[in-house]
């Protein structure tokens, strides 16, 4: 199993934070996304820039307080967990992926990868909160 953990400190509110990582309609600000397809309250699909499609389906959603869902693609299944804390104006989150690879030949590279893919994505959700 690959795990990647990413806790850091936002300088925005808490509700700016959580709207932007949890609005399935404003995926622009995301690099290397092409679109994300919803298909229910509980389940939506997002696709890279290639059409690497990877579904994934809410667990869990506490309104700024935590996130959770399972997701899956041909490579990988797996589980994330997004924590929100209200920091007196700031908001510190503390993301969590766990996956389990399905190629054994990609498992040597999973964890690197996951931190890759968490780090660009708090740039990003950086650049889109405070910006």
């Amino acid at each position: 199993m690959a795990y990647a953990n990413i806790k850091a400190t936002l300088a925005s509110d808490i509700r700016k934070v959580w709207d932007t990582v949890t609005d399935l309609k404003d995926w622009s600000w995301r690099s290397g996304l092409d679109r994300i397809e919803v298909l229910s309250d509980t389940q939506f699909v997002e696709y890279t820039e290639d059409g690497f499609a990877t579904t994934f389906t809410v667990t869990l959603k506490e309104r700024y307080k935590r996130w959770e869902f399972d997701m899956e693609n041909k490579n990988i299944k797996g589980h994330w967990t997004g924590i929100f804390y209200d920091q007196m104006g700031r908001t510190t989150i503390d993301f969590t992926e766990k996956v389990t690879v399905k190629k054994f030949y990609l498992r040597p590279f999973a964890g690197r990868y996951l931190r890759n893919q968490q780090r660009m994505y708090f740039s990003d959700l950086k650049a889109k909160t405070e910006g």
